[in-house]
């Protein structure tokens, strides 16, 4: 039994074709129905005629006419045909000359200005000379302090909001935060601690040992620790991870309008999201900030181990040297640490621009903008401490 031989199509004839008619001049000419299926296997190959051609002598000299008065439809994929032969001939530096295009199609070939809409001239900006520089970076400057002391009003008003109405503080949040921020970083808090006793001790011994003092390391050492080291490793630490972790946090709320969402109900973003927060902050910081004296003091005890001075002795120095009043001045900079972190860190969220490159940006913000806060908190409490003896 023999199959039917199928009846075999007639091969069509291309709809677009390329004529050179001398080293100057050429010819696109449209005929048929043009449409993405029989573009198809010319577009390529034109462009590729076209190319070589342009590339032939120079390019200012050539002329080429786009002939489509034998297209009987032409639908958008001609379109972007025609606007991508006119686009590379005019790039070269070349004439465009189209011919018999029917008027309907005419408004959709000019309505969009193709060639300045789909490639446009590179816009070179001018650099910026120094004045205008300095200029901007103070304008900027300017515009931060102003939103830091509207946030730090706002901030302060609605924390005394919150200690006339406790009852309304969103307190899942706060111990959320409190255990995320606390508990979470008292690895991290103990390694580095117990790290820099161990150094800041060595350190000291090096020196003191050629005067024979090594006996005044240990209470050295724990003063140091109680008063500046403890709560500033705490802090540092906690700039590192809660503070951007609050930017990043509050900042993807900001991106995705959950923030602008708050407020068009009626509430307050500062009490829903920055007030639990910061009492978080508040809590964890002196807690943090005490576990690590301890662990810096056992260090610093056991590293006075090599140099032969027994924990007796070390005992008895670190109590003479160190009193409440100093435990209390540590703890009392840690909790203005905790506070300064966290409002940074909601700040630099609330903040946040548009897109997913805001969230990062606004985190390293936060990073950056805590620690410095915490050198000047540090610096106006030493001032403090100096001229009160606190």
């Amino acid at each position: 039994m023999s199959l039917p031989i199928p009846n075999s199509s007639p091969i069509e004839a291309p709809v677009a074709s390329w004529s050179q008619v001398d080293a100057a001049n050429a010819k696109v000419a449209l005929s048929g129905n043009i449409n993405v299926y029989s573009l198809g296997d010319v577009w390529t190959q034109i462009r590729q005629d076209q190319d070589l051609w342009l590339g032939q002598g120079d390019g200012k000299s050539k002329s080429l006419i786009f002939d489509a008065s034998q297209a009987k439809s032409l639908d958008g994929s001609g379109i972007a045909f025609l606007i991508d032969i006119q686009e590379a001939q005019q790039k070269a530096g070349g004439t465009f000359d189209l011919q018999g295009l029917d008027q309907k199609y005419q408004p959709l070939l000019h309505e969009f200005d193709p060639i300045g809409n789909l490639f446009p001239v590179p816009v070179i900006r001018p650099k910026m000379g120094l004045i205008e520089t300095t200029g901007m970076a103070s304008q900027n400057l300017f515009n931060d302090g102003v939103g830091l002391i509207t946030f730090t009003g706002h901030l302060a008003d609605d924390l005394f909001w919150s200690l006339c109405h406790p009852r309304q503080v969103r307190w899942g949040d706060f111990v959320n935060t409190a255990v995320q921020a606390g508990i979470a970083a008292l690895p991290i808090v103990g390694l580095v601690a117990f790290l820099i006793g161990v150094i800041l001790s060595f350190q000291a011994a090096i020196g003191m040992q050629k005067f024979g003092a090594v006996t005044f390391v240990g209470p050295l050492a724990a003063l140091g620790i109680v008063r500046e080291m403890g709560p500033l490793i705490t802090a540092i630490l906690l700039a590192g991870r809660s503070s951007a972790a609050f930017a990043a946090e509050i900042g993807t709320m900001t991106v995705n309008s959950e923030v602008d969402a708050l407020i068009t109900g009626g509430l307050s973003p500062i009490r829903f999201l920055v007030v639990p927060r910061v009492l978080a902050g508040i809590l964890v910081a002196p807690i943090l900030t005490l576990y690590a004296d301890i662990v810096s003091i056992f260090a610093s005890m056991f590293t006075m181990l090599a140099y032969g001075v027994p924990f007796s002795n070390f005992y008895n120095g670190m109590l003479q040297a160190v009193d409440i009043e100093d435990i209390s001045s540590g703890l009392l900079k840690a909790t203005l640490f905790g506070v300064v972190i966290s409002a940074v860190g909601c700040l630099r969220g609330m903040q946040t621009g548009d897109g997913a490159a805001a969230v990062g940006i606004s985190a390293t913000r936060a990073v950056v903008s805590s620690i410095v806060m915490i050198v000047v908190v540090d610096g106006i409490f030493a001032y403090i401490s100096y001229k009160t003896g606190f």
